[in-house]
C-alpha cells in the first residue's frame, strides 16, 4: 500500500475509479485549472486493472494503492494524509461500514478538505430508520463531520443516477413490456443526474472560488414525476406505455416479505418521496448556468440501445 508517485498537500485524491470516480477524474483533468489528481485503486494484477491504470495515467493522473475493504483506519489515514482534498467515490457496494471507515481515516489524517460518498439522496431529509437501512450510515458520516472543525467537508447531493431509473432490476421502467411503474404515486418526484454531469459539477464545486465548505450542495440533471417519466418513455418509444402505480403500502408490504432485498428497500424509500427530489431551479448548476442532461435527453440517446 504505497503511493506510485510523489505526493504533496494540494493534490486531489479520488477514491475509486468506477462510473462516478472515472467521471470525476475525467472532468477534473479536462479543466483549464486542473489540479494534480491521484486515484486510489485496490491492488490487483488483472488485465482489466492494468487497462484501468493505463486509462488513468493517460489522463495525467497519478495512482496510489490501498484496499479500502481490508485496510485499517490507520493504514488508510497514512495514505490520505498525503493529500489536500479527498473525494470518495466508493459507494454502498463496498460493504457496510465502509463510509464510516473512510471518513474516520480522513479525519484521523487531518485531511484539509473531504468530499464523502454522499452522491445521492438528501439523507438529512430522509432521516434515520428509513426502509433503506444503509442510509443510516450516511447520517453517521454527516454526524462525524459536523462534530469537528479541523477538516472542511462538502456533500454533493445528486439524486439518483438517471441510468438507474431505467435499470430493469430496479423495476420502474420495463422496456420488454413497455411498462412504467410509479413509486408511491404518479405525482411523486425524483431528482436524477447523469454520472458525467455529476463529474463535471463535482469538479466545478472542488475548484469553486471562493471555496465551498461545510455545506450540502444540491445539483440536478432533472426533477420529474413518475407521470412525466411515463410520458417521456411514450414519446421516446413512440408507443403508449402500460402504467402501474405501486403505492407506498404495496412497496412496504413487498419489503416486509423480502426484508433482505436491497432493491425493495430502494423502491420503498423513493416511493416515500422524502429527500429524493428538489427543485432544479434552486440547484448549484442552475444558479451558475451550467447545463445538464435531462431525463428525456438521456432517454432519447440511450433507450433504443438498451432495448
Amino acid at each position: 500500500m504505497k503511493s506510485k508517485q510523489p505526493s504533496h498537500r494540494g493534490e486531489v485524491l479520488v477514491i475509486g475509479a468506477g462510473e462516478l470516480g472515472g467521471a470525476v477524474v475525467a472532468a477534473l483533468s479536462q479543466r483549464d485549472d486542473a489540479p494534480p489528481v491521484t486515484v486510489l485503486l485496490r491492488p490487483a494484477n488483472t488485465p482489466r486493472h492494468a487497462q484501468l491504470r493505463n486509462e488513468i495515467m493517460a489522463r495525467g493522473a497519478g495512482i496510489a494503492e490501498a484496499d479500502v475493504a481490508t485496510a485499517t483506519v490507520a493504514e488508510l489515514a497514512t495514505v490520505l494524509a498525503q493529500f489536500h482534498t479527498v473525494v470518495s467515490c466508493i459507494g454502498f457496494a463496498a460493504g457496510s461500514g465502509t463510509q464510516r471507515k473512510i471518513t474516520e481515516a480522513a479525519l484521523a489524517a487531518g485531511v484539509p478538505r473531504y468530499f464523502p460518498w454522499q452522491f445521492g439522496a438528501d439523507y438529512d431529509a430522509i432521516g434515520r430508520g428509513s426502509p433503506q437501512d444503509l442510509f443510516d450510515e450516511q447520517l453517521d458520516v454527516r454526524d462525524m463531520l459536523r462534530a469537528q472543525s479541523a477538516t472542511e467537508w462538502v456533500i454533493v447531493s445528486t439524486g439518483m443516477f438517471v441510468s438507474f431509473l431505467f435499470e430493469p432490476d430496479f423495476g420502474v421502467v420495463d422496456l420488454t413490456t413497455n411498462t412504467v411503474n410509479a413509486l408511491g404515486s404518479w405525482d411523486t418526484e425524483v431528482t436524477v443526474t447523469t454520472a458525467e454531469d455529476v463529474g463535471v459539477l463535482t469538479a466545478e464545486i472542488i475548484q469553486a472560488q471562493p471555496p465551498i465548505a461545510n455545506q450540502v450542495v444540491y445539483v440536478a440533471g432533472d426533477t420529474i414525476t413518475y407521470r412525466e417519466l411515463a410520458d417521456i418513455v411514450e414519446r421516446t418509444r413512440g408507443a403508449q406505455v402500460i402504467r402501474n402505480e405501486w403505492t407506498v403500502a404495496h412497496l412496504l408490504d413487498e419489503l416486509e416479505r423480502n426484508p433482505g432485498d436491497s432493491l425493495c428497500k430502494y423502491r420503498a424509500v423513493f416511493a416515500l418521496g422524502r429527500g429524493v427530489a428538489w427543485p432544479k431551479a434552486a440547484t448549484f448548476n442552475a444558479i451558475r448556468g451550467i447545463s445538464t442532461t435531462t431525463a428525456e435527453e438521456w432517454a432519447s440517446k440511450y433507450l433504443s440501445a438498451r432495448e
